[in-house]
Formats: C-alpha cells, sequence, structure tokens
C-alpha cells in the first residue's frame, strides 16, 4: 500500500510538472508572438465633403501623447462636422477647431466620458520642448497646431517669466491639426509632427488652393476660405492596441496675464496700447479670444 501511495504521489508530481512546463511554454510563445508580430501604425481616414479621402500614418513613438490625444477625439467623434477654416498654398490646410475659426480647445468631455466641460491642453511633442521628435515638417506631414506667446514673451521681466510663457505656449495644442503641403524646414522643431500622408496628397493640394477671402496678410478673413471645406469625419484604426489618453493641463489664458500684468499700465497711459502689443503672434478673433495661428514662413 506504501509503494502504491508513492507511485501515485510520483505520477501525480510528473503531471504537475508537465502542466508547468507547458504553461510556461505558453506564456513565453504569446510573449514572443506579441514582442515579434508586426504591428501596423494608426491609420487615420480623413472624409472631407466634395473632396475625398485623406489617409495618414500616425507615428506614436515619436509623439505619443499627440497620436492618444488625436485616436480619442477623431474616434469619439469630436472632428465630425468640423471644417478647414484656414488654407495657405505652399504651406498647410488647418482643420478641427472647435469653434470654426480658429478659436476654442476640447473639453474634457470630448476626450472622455464624464470628463466634464474644462477645456484642456496638451504637451507640445518637440524639440524646442525638450521633446525628442525627429518628425520635420514637410510636404505631407501632420502636426499640432498651437498658440505662439513670442510677441508676448518678448515683454518678461526675466529669463524665467520669458520661458515660462513661451512654454505656455508650447502646450497649448488641444484639437487644431494642420497638414503640410509644401516642405517648410524653418518651423520643424517648433510644433509636433505626429504622423504622415499615405493617401489622398492630391486631396491636400485641392483643400490648400480653395478660394479664400483675401491673401493679404493680417487683414480680415486671411486665408480664410469663402466655403470651408467639412470634414465629414476622422477615423483611426489602431489594430487592436489602446493608446490610452495624453497628459492634459489647463489652458494658459494669456489675455488675462496681461491684464494682471500691465493692466494698470494701460488703464493709466492711454498710449501704452500702441506700445505693447496685445496680439502679436497670437492672433486675435473678432470675439477677442487667442486663435492658434502657425507664422507664414518661406517654404524650402
Amino acid at each position: 500500500m506504501k509503494r502504491g501511495n508513492e507511485v501515485l504521489k510520483t505520477i501525480i508530481l510528473v503531471l504537475i510538472a508537465i502542466l508547468t512546463i507547458g504553461a510556461i511554454a505558453y506564456v513565453g510563445y504569446g510573449v514572443y508572438e506579441k514582442l515579434t508580430r508586426n504591428i501596423p501604425n494608426p491609420l487615420a481616414t480623413i472624409e472631407v465633403a466634395n473632396f475625398g479621402t485623406i489617409k495618414v500614418e500616425l507615428y506614436p513613438e515619436e509623439a505619443p501623447d499627440t497620436v492618444a490625444n488625436f485616436i480619442r477625439l477623431a474616434n469619439r467623434g469630436y472632428y465630425n462636422g468640423k471644417t478647414f477654416h484656414r488654407t495657405v498654398p505652399d504651406f498647410m490646410i488647418q482643420g478641427g477647431s472647435k469653434n470654426g475659426d480658429g478659436t476654442g480647445n476640447a473639453t474634457l468631455d470630448d476626450l472622455r466620458d464624464g470628463g466634464g466641460t474644462d477645456e484642456y491642453t496638451i504637451k507640445g511633442e518637440f524639440i524646442a520642448n525638450d521633446v525628442e521628435n525627429g518628425i520635420n515638417l514637410r510636404k505631407g506631414v501632420i502636426a499640432m497646431a498651437r498658440q505662439n506667446f513670442s510677441d508676448t514673451a518678448s515683454m518678461a521681466e526675466d529669463y524665467n517669466e520669458y520661458l515660462t510663457i513661451m512654454r505656455n505656449g508650447y502646450n497649448s495644442g488641444s484639437a487644431q491639426f494642420f497638414i503640410m503641403n509644401a516642405d517648410n524646414t524653418d518651423i520643424s522643431g517648433l510644433y509636433a509632427g505626429f504622423g504622415k500622408v499615405v493617401e489622398g496628397l492630391d486631396i491636400v493640394d485641392k483643400i490648400a488652393n480653395v478660394e479664400v477671402v483675401t491673401r493679404e496678410e493680417n487683414a480680415e478673413g486671411a486665408d480664410k476660405p469663402v466655403d470651408p471645406p467639412v470634414i465629414t469625419s476622422i477615423s483611426v484604426e489602431t489594430y487592436g492596441i489602446d493608446y490610452g489618453e495624453p497628459e492634459t493641463f489647463t489652458p494658459f489664458d494669456i489675455n488675462a496675464w496681461i491684464n494682471e500684468k500691465y493692466g494698470a499700465l494701460l488703464q493709466n497711459n492711454q498710449s501704452a496700447s500702441s506700445s505693447i502689443d496685445l496680439s502679436g503672434s497670437e492672433g486675435t478673433s473678432e470675439e477677442g479670444t487667442t486663435t492658434e495661428q502657425i507664422p507664414i514662413t518661406s517654404a524650402e
């Protein structure tokens, strides 16, 4: 009887060893398959009414937060019905503005269920903001629009204040994006490129050349399409990968900062308004809200 029990224990131990080895082999194979499987980058499909389809490959390894943000907004329907509100031949087309005029950020509700109605911004993933991103702004590249506070920063009293203002501009992107229709390396490293058009570059060119109110720089209606092209939808195929959510920030109110710092000066010195540029590179709408304006520089 004792010998029989020992044999049974031996058989049980052998079976346990076999099952353990099998489980380890199975898990190991799964890990190996995940590590070696060639998973495509996310692919965005942008449908533009009366123009056609633009397909964009996204590069999460270069700009993970920017890609995560774009995927979340797109697949939750944020961009549906938005427009390309600014089009510049041999430069870029810009769209995704909440209010259709270059103003307004996405809200946390746009990003996630129950997020709330507060607007948000994300980190600017580009070299000037101390983030490694090797995407140069060449034809077909998609990048995140943001506000440019450089003129206001020039009024700073010291370097730390200057850097704070510049950083707030760098981290002011939210939902607006632009697609290059010409090479322009002058602004590479200053905006977060996060993908490239792989189909429909001809559509980008057509949108860039639509009729606009005026091409006169700084004039009302400059580079604004007479009939803004409508983004019917944007959807992103992630191939089963969850890219998560971006880190978010509270938007910096540049106008409030200026009023707090220079309000008394403006009230007490009527000439101050001519010496202090309240809009500068930031640009303002008729309502006075700050717009996300990409500076036009010579295309290479």
